[in-house]
């Protein structure tokens, strides 16, 4: 399952690039095409870390922790995404992806036992 979610956040932040980049060429419709395809990545994303959470669920705290900045990570992609669309400026949300992502990062590849750190 880590190989399903892994795979699924790897598309949507090659989606999101997608997004970002047809909003700021101006094709509005590839924009919104792509948009609802990252959108279904996240039901991916969202299946496939609820199962890991329910494997790491004697992990205590650090879990919900890394399931709460995945979520963060989560919304803040889709306000970019939407904030791009609508030609809004979304630089504190890229600030606040790039900071959930790497918390989440942390924790998943370091501290949670699909992790590459020795424990």
């Amino acid at each position: 399952m880590a190989h399903l979610h892994i795979t699924s956040w790897v598309i949507a932040f090659i989606l999101l690039a997608i997004v970002v980049s047809l909003s700021r060429k101006g094709n509005a419709k590839g924009a919104k095409i792509t948009h609802m395809i990252l959108r279904v990545d996240y039901l991916l994303i969202l299946y496939s870390g609820g199962n890991l959470f329910a494997s790491y669920s004697t992990y205590g705290p650090l879990v919900i922790i890394k399931v709460l900045a995945g979520l963060w990570a989560i919304a803040s992609i889709e306000m970019i995404a939407i904030k791009t669309t609508k030609k809004q400026p979304a630089g504190i949300w890229w600030i606040q992806f790039v900071i959930a992502v790497v918390l989440a990062l942390i924790l998943g590849f370091g501290y949670l036992p699909m992790g590459i750190l020795p424990a």
